[in-house]
């Protein structure tokens, strides 16, 4: 009765930020997406891949609500599932902030993120950081776009954009690869020194709004509403 309770009910909006390594930016991102969306009236159910526990802290901070891991390590598929289903039935959205690397799991990408959203069948939103690269971020995303095939990689926000030329140049990758640009978030001063600062202390309200203002101009948070 239960199994078919949680998979018979409409889902909300969903998707899962991923990166193709740590310190790619993709906790910022998440936390201000989270922030933003809840600005525009939505109610945002987050999760987190992995037993992470400090993230969903403040996840629940942002959104009001339980931030709930997902772990194919610790927990059965089928459970993540369930999990998945249960907390995000009253939803607006779900977003899940992936762990590490798309791909990195405790044995090749068994537990990653990528097994996540295979499980859960929800697309990905991959933030790539394009400091110090402008043309051969192709040959990245072309790996990360055709490296599993049951792995939907939505789109792409581009981090750490240094100019509109730089912008322009990562837009002709997205053009030739077909794969859609979400945003591009330029480089900045204070978010840079501030993105680990802003991950231990959500509450810094200055810091906080200056990230999720920077999203709203500069990323189609719209798209990501049709996913």
């Amino acid at each position: 009765m239960d199994f078919f309770f949680y998979f018979c009910i409409p889902m909300a909006h969903s998707f899962l930020i991923s990166a193709p390594a740590s310190g790619s930016g993709k906790t910022t991102i998440a936390r201000g997406l989270m922030a933003l969306f809840v600005q525009k009236g939505k109610v945002v159910q987050p999760f987190k891949c992995g037993p992470d526990y400090i993230d969903t802290k403040f996840h629940a901070a942002v959104c009001g609500r339980s931030s709930i891991n997902l772990d194919t390590f610790m927990a059965s598929k089928e459970h993540v599932r369930e999990l998945f289903a249960r907390y995000g039935t009253d939803a607006d959205m779900c977003i899940v902030e992936g762990m590490m690397g798309l791909f990195d799991g405790y044995d090749r990408d068994k537990g990653s993120s990528a097994e996540i959203a295979n499980v859960l069948d929800i697309p990905v939103v991959l933030v790539v950081d394009a400091r110090s690269a402008a043309y051969s971020v192709a040959a990245l995303l072309m790996g990360f776009l055709h490296f599993r095939e049951d792995v939907h990689i939505a789109g792409v926000i581009f981090n750490k954009v240094g100019s509109e030329r730089h912008r322009k140049m990562l837009q002709q990758v997205c053009d030739d690869l077909q794969v859609e640009c979400f945003g591009f978030l330029p480089k900045q001063a204070g978010l840079e020194q501030g993105s680990r600062y802003l991950g231990l202390d959500f509450s810094v309200e200055a810091k906080s709004e200056e990230l999720v203002k920077l999203l709203e101009e500069n990323v189609r948070w719209e798209r990501l509403l049709a996913l």
